[in-house]
C-alpha cells in the first residue's frame, strides 16, 4: 500500500471506508469486503492498518488512537487481541488472511500470490498459550477443516505475543488391549 492514509469511520462492529479509490486499493490488497452498502473492514484489519500508519479512524468525528480502537473492539469481541496478533503476523509474512469459518480465532489464509486467483489453502486457528482445549473438539475442528479442502494450521500465541504455527492433521488411535 502507498503512504496515503486511508480514512475510516467506526460503525458498530466494523470500520467503513467511504472513499471509492481507497476501497478499491484495499480490495486489491486483500483487505475488507464490499457489504452492507459500503466497504467495510474487520476490526483486526483496521488495527493492523492503523499500526502500520496506513489508516486513521474516527467515531462521532473524534479521531481514535490504536489503544482507543482496541479497547472499544475488546468490548465487542474478547478475542480481538489474539485475532490482531495472528493477523499482523500473517500479513508481515506476506500472506493474505480473511475471516474464517467460525472455529473461534480463525482465518482463511491464501498462499502467497493466490489471493484473487485461487481459494484459501489454509485455515489457521489460534490458541493462546496456556488455554485449554478439549481433544475431541480439537479433532472435530481438524476434521471439519479437512472436509472443506483446507489445510488446518494451529497458531499458538506465546505469552510474549510471538506466534508459532503447527500444521495438523487427523490422527487415530487404535484401541490398546492388554
Amino acid at each position: 500500500m502507498d503512504s496515503i492514509v486511508i480514512q475510516g469511520v467506526l460503525m458498530g462492529d466494523c470500520i467503513r471506508v467511504s472513499d471509492k479509490s481507497s476501497a478499491q486499493k484495499l480490495s486489491l490488497d486483500g483487505y475488507g469486503d464490499d457489504e452492507d452498502g459500503g466497504y467495510n473492514l474487520k476490526p483486526f484489519e483496521a488495527l493492523y492498518l492503523m499500526a502500520m500508519n496506513k489508516m486513521s479512524i474516527t467515531q462521532d468525528d473524534v479521531l481514535l488512537g490504536f489503544d482507543d480502537l482496541l479497547e472499544f473492539c475488546q468490548e465487542e469481541d474478547p478475542d480481538i487481541l489474539s485475532k490482531y496478533l495472528i493477523y499482523r503476523d500473517l500479513r508481515t509474512r506476506g500472506y493474505v488472511a480473511k475471516d474464517g469459518f467460525g472455529f473461534g480465532v480463525d482465518f482463511r489464509v491464501y498462499d502467497r500470490g493466490d489471493f484473487g486467483v485461487r481459494g484459501a489453502q489454509f485455515l489457521v486457528f489460534g490458541l493462546d498459550q496456556g488455554d485449554r482445549e478439549r481433544a475431541g473438539k480439537f479433532c472435530d475442528s481438524i476434521d471439519e477443516i479437512t472436509k472443506m479442502g483446507k489445510e488446518p494450521v494451529v497458531a499458538v500465541i506465546e505469552s510474549r505475543g510471538e506466534i508459532i504455527y503447527y500444521k495438523t492433521n487427523r490422527i487415530t488411535f487404535e484401541n490398546n488391549k492388554p
